[in-house]
Formats: structure tokens, C-alpha cells, sequence
């Protein structure tokens, strides 16, 4: 019994934690993923915080503020 319940809490915990990261701050968000880029040495980059329907072809690399906002990459 007790493992069961182990098992359950854990799928719980999983099943929640995509709809804790789609509300997190788009700032946030960014400025996580600019340092991520940072660190493996990417050079020459823009970050943009838009609209869904302003994406177009570019690429997207997070989504934020309640799934409402992409930020989408962009090369120099």
C-alpha cells in the first residue's frame, strides 16, 4: 500500500509540473534561456517576447505568461 501511494504522489507530481512551467514569467523565462544559450558559448543571438500569432517561421524556445506568449529565437 504504501508503495502505491509513493507511485501515485510521484504521478501526480508529474502530471502538474508542464502546467507550473507554462505560467512562469516571460522575463523569467528569457533570461533563463539567454543564460543557457550563454553557457554552451552561443554568440550572436536576439530573444523576442511575442504573440502567438507574430511567430511566423521563427523558432520558438519557450512559452510563458500561462501559455499566452512565445519567446522565439533569432540569429545576428
Amino acid at each position: 500500500m504504501k508503495k502505491f501511494i509513493v507511485v501515485l504522489a510521484a504521478a501526480l507530481s508529474l502530471v502538474s509540473l508542464p502546467a507550473l512551467a507554462a505560467k512562469k514569467p516571460c522575463d523569467e523565462l528569457k533570461a533563463e534561456i539567454a543564460a543557457k544559450l550563454d553557457a554552451k558559448g552561443v554568440k550572436g543571438y536576439t530573444l523576442e517576447i511575442v504573440a502567438p500569432e507574430n511567430v511566423k517561421d521563427a523558432k520558438v524556445v519557450g512559452t510563458c505568461d500561462g501559455n499566452t506568449k512565445r519567446i522565439i529565437y533569432k540569429r545576428n
